[in-house]
């Protein structure tokens, strides 16, 4: 797998960013000393969680941590600017008040190579290091932006893509690929270029996994190309929480999480380690990156991602179609 990263589980920051709500600093500090302390040495950012807070607290809290003893990886795309705006009037397109706690920059879209090399320069000294290590295009997909989405495709493609393929050949990263909440980005890319792997979040969960599993998993596979599974509670309704996809559950969607808590009720199983096992299970998965914004979450969820689970209980998902006919599950 061209994606080589240390351990199954790592941290995706995004909560860090102030998403859904205002974290103190000190907290997100501890959040992150918390996964060091439990082994984690795998940390994902972008410039977008915040408008640059999540990089600036992970590079503050990993400033005292030797940088070659962690994997890093964060994103382009997006510019942080000097200049302020009103958090709740940007357009996230379907994203709509995910970072109305974070800082008050603008925040502009550029998929262009200079505006790449920009994005990586900033985010360097936001992380407080000299290298990063994987570097993800961020969002070039219809959720951001709509009937246009491939128009942006194109220009990151001819742009973001190049610089990226060259600061991979040149040995200034380790590697690079898409950071997305959509399947067809990644399969478009694996047609046009070369990337590694991709960050795929939400399309492989135990809510949502058959359109990935069509296509893109055995393409990977093929291609050597990792997944990196972010959000794997699918915005926190897999871990008790009423997000779904970012925005507030639908009745249909709370629904349907009922009746597997209702099976894993039956077999004593902890429905967020089985989403967690459930992303796992694929071989094209390198890890997953749930978020974390309250320290006593990382031990949880490393503890989860092993806990064992009945066979039985991946067998009663399966017969009563909540997951796929062929998707690969642990101990079934």
């Amino acid at each position: 797998m061209r994606i080589n990263l240390p351990g199954k589980v790592g941290f995706g920051t995004a909560p860090l960013g102030n998403m859904f709500r205002d974290i103190p600093a000190q907290e997100a500090l501890d959040t992150v000393e918390a996964a060091w302390q439990n082994g984690i040495r795998y940390f994902d950012a972008a410039p977008f969680y915040g408008a640059g807070l999540a990089e600036l607290r992970l590079g503050q809290a990993l400033a005292p941590h030797p940088r070659d003893e962690y994997v890093l990886s964060t994103k382009v795309g997006r510019l942080i600017l000097d200049e302020i705006e009103d958090t709740s009037t940007r357009d996230l397109g379907e994203k709509g008040g995910l970072f109305v706690h974070g800082l008050p920059n603008k925040v502009i879209y550029d998929y262009t190579a200079d505006g790449t090399l920009r994005s990586i320069e900033d985010s360097l000294k936001r992380l407080r290091t000299d290298r990063i290590d994987y570097v993800w295009i961020h969002d070039i997909a219809q959720d951001f932006h709509g009937e246009n989405w491939l128009e942006v495709f194109d220009v990151a493609m001819n742009g973001a893509a190049k610089a990226l393929t060259r600061l991979r050949e040149e040995g200034v990263i380790k590697g690079w690929g898409l950071g997305v909440n959509k399947v067809e980005p990644c399969l478009l890319t694996l047609q046009q270029a070369d990337p590694d792997g991709f960050l795929l979040a939400g399309r492989y969960t135990l809510l949502d996994h058959r359109h990935a599993l069509e296509q893109l998993m055995p393409a990977c596979e093929q291609r050597g190309a990792g997944i990196v599974v972010g959000g794997p509670y699918n915005s926190g309704i897999l871990a008790g929480g009423e997000h779904f996809e970012y925005q507030k559950a639908t009745p249909e969607m709370i629904k349907r999480v009922q009746h597997i808590q209702a099976i894993a009720a039956q077999y004593q199983v902890d429905i967020k380690a089985a989403a967690l096992q459930f992303s796992l299970a694929h071989p094209a998965v390198a890890a997953v990156i749930p978020g974390a914004s309250r320290p006593e979450r990382i031990a949880e969820n490393l503890a989860l991602a092993e806990t064992q689970i009945p066979a039985g209980f991946w067998l009663a998902l399966r017969e009563q179609g909540l997951v796929a006919a062929n998707a690969p599950l642990r101990n079934a």
